[in-house]
């Protein structure tokens, strides 16, 4: 079963939201955290880069204010897309930090994954950022796929996918993630664009790497 969230934000970009089953075939869809990007030869606009970083302080901010440590989160911005992940102690704090995000000026959209739960121990974090090091690594091994387009997540062994990616990209993507020993799901949060928006980003790039060479 597929099922997307977000609307369509232009005619050639959509915002995909999904987890991959580890025991199923078929993908199924679903709805805090280890990271990481490389950021090489990332994809979002040096403004849009920088306000990410500005959101998830903000939002951070925010809900830590609010929750006075009832919650045990994290935020993740990728061109305004934000991500929560994490474990709050009640329903009513996991729509309140989902609201707060929302109050954030510019937050495009926001994708809500907190458990209701005890916060994760020492060993599940642990666990975590141990499965994020070896999704990064199984990425920059595999062939054909440049690792810098994924930013990734790892929560409670599910691996969130964060992105600019082809449909072509987040698949190939997925399926080497899919792989990794540990990982219990995968789940994207990958916005969408077209083949020809590409070679847009890669012009542009290659543009930029001249420039900098001089």
């Amino acid at each position: 079963m597929t099922r997307t969230l977000g609307a369509r934000a232009s005619s050639v970009a959509a915002l995909l939201v999904l987890s991959l089953s580890m025991s199923a075939c078929a993908p199924l869809l679903i709805g805090g955290a280890a990271t990481t990007a490389v950021v090489a030869n990332d994809r979002r606009s040096s403004g849009a880069f920088l306000e990410d970083a500005s959101i998830e302080l903000k939002v951070n901010q925010k809900i830590e204010a609010a929750m006075k440590g009832r919650a045990h989160l994290s935020v993740t911005s990728f061109n305004r897309r934000v991500l929560l992940t994490g474990e709050v102690a009640t329903p009513a704090l996991k729509a309140l930090a989902q609201e707060l995000a929302k109050g954030v000026p510019n937050v495009a959209l926001v994708v809500n994954e907190l458990v209701v739960a005890g916060n994760a121990s020492t060993t599940q974090r642990a666990a975590d950022a141990l499965l994020l090091s070896r999704v990064k690594i199984a990425l920059i091994a595999a062939q054909n796929i440049d690792a810098s387009i994924a930013k990734v997540v790892a929560d409670r062994g599910q691996i969130y996918l964060m992105g600019l990616m082809t449909a072509r990209e987040a698949d190939a993507v997925t399926e080497v993630v899919r792989r990794v020993s540990g990982v219990q799901g995968v789940v994207r949060v990958i916005e969408v664009i077209s083949e020809q928006q590409l070679k847009q980003y890669e012009k542009a790039a290659a543009k930029n790497a001249g420039s900098a060479a001089k």
